[in-house]
């Protein structure tokens, strides 16, 4: 496998990181102190394509790669991973969704204002109750007429406030078990759909995250999104792909935490020269570049084969394992490398610190991709 870049992603790479040095990096503290999600720059990232960027052009996307989605997640979570997190639940969850599962009229409604950046997407499957645990759960959706009623609730909604569409998974049938829960498509501001507890969050705090709260929401029948039951099966399928954004994300806010690292140890000096001269925190800089390589390479591996049309479901996780566990080490190390300083907010290390931990939580645990790897390896 050649990974080398192209000369248009060497491209897409520049412009994704200039925007996100010129847009994003001045707000960042801002926007994490206040809790803020930065709505005024959704139509910024809409309009340079990171909002559909593998959404098909016939539905007003950039119809890019998997492995440039790649490249621009990567680059946003160098300046500021809540950003990137955001680009990535709307991308790799909520649009994914609907590109992979959604009839053609359904792809037409909502997949180009998603990508325009006209609306924000969320997508609800975790719940108080289940959460690693997905088939436990309880928010329902009871048949009405020609409709659905919904009723429950959903939590760590990223976009759960903001988002003007959502795609919420919901249980149809209980006897049925795994094969008795659907996907629908809920639209903000339908009766009944409120937000609930905005999340006070240790990290990634410029991402909304909220809980999501249905009572009888009524839905027309033509907003089931896939066939009936067939909603943890596809749920499935996405995050199969959904762990290869993750994983690039990890592997972005690992660079920039190695960056930051880099940086302050050639103007720092102790003992008469700069920090960077002394072999215990040459080692830790080698160290956090080689683990950065390996996660690089796992990511863009599961989203070479994603592009190939191959089944990727080990080798996702496997990217998402390695490079969430990978950056939470760069991240620490990193704040070591700052000493005192890496524990004030006057510099990024500590908030890349304290944003890497979401990156071995969400869209799976550690655990749970343990989990997957070994059933994959155990089945063949």
């Amino acid at each position: 496998m050649d990974f080398r870049p192209t000369a248009a992603q060497q491209l897409l790479r520049r412009s994704v990181r200039e925007f996100a040095e010129t847009e994003i990096r001045p707000h960042v503290r801002e926007w994490d102190d206040a809790q803020h999600f930065p709505l005024e720059l959704v139509p910024k990232l809409g309009a340079l394509g990171l909002l559909g960027i593998q959404v098909p052009e016939s539905y007003g996307g950039a119809g890019m790669s998997a492995l440039e989605y790649c490249i621009c997640i990567e680059e946003l979570a160098r300046v500021d991973p809540a950003v990137s997190l955001s680009a990535a639940a709307h991308n790799g969850l909520c649009s994914a969704h609907i590109c992979l599962f959604g009839t053609e009229e359904q792809k037409r409604r909502y997949l180009a204002p998603l990508a325009r950046g006209e609306q924000i997407g969320a997508w609800g499957l975790t719940e108080s109750t289940s959460g690693s645990d997905a088939a436990g759960m309880r928010t329902t959706a009871v048949r009405d007429g020609s409709g659905w009623v919904l009723n429950g609730s959903k939590t760590f909604t990223t976009h759960g406030r903001v988002g003007g569409v959502m795609v919420v998974m919901a249980v149809t049938d209980r006897d049925a078990g795994n094969r008795g829960i659907t996907a629908f498509i809920v639209e903000g501001g339908t009766p009944g759909m409120a937000a609930g507890k905005k999340e006070d969050k240790l990290g990634m705090r410029a991402s909304d995250t909220s809980e999501v709260i249905f009572e009888d929401c009524r839905i027309p029948g033509d907003q089931r999104l896939g066939d009936e039951g067939q909603g943890l099966v596809h749920t499935m399928q996405v995050l199969d792909a959904g762990r290869i954004g993750i994983a690039a994300l990890a592997v972005g806010l690992a660079q920039g935490a190695y960056e930051a690292a880099l940086g302050y140890a050639r103007q720092r000096k102790a003992f008469g020269k700069t920090i960077s001269q002394f072999q215990a925190i040459q080692w830790k800089l080698a160290d956090a570049a080689t683990r950065i390589e390996a996660g690089r390479l796992l990511t863009y591996r599961a989203a070479s084969l994603k592009d190939r049309g191959i089944r990727m479901t080990m080798e996702s996780a496997m990217a998402k394992l390695y490079a969430s566990e990978m950056a939470v080490r760069v991240a620490e190390d990193g704040v070591q490398i700052h000493g005192g300083y890496g524990f004030v907010k006057d510099y990024p290390a500590e908030k890349y610190f304290r944003d890497v931990k979401l990156t071995t939580i969400g869209e799976g645990t550690s655990e749970i991709q343990r989990l997957v790897i070994a059933r994959q390896l155990l089945s063949r």
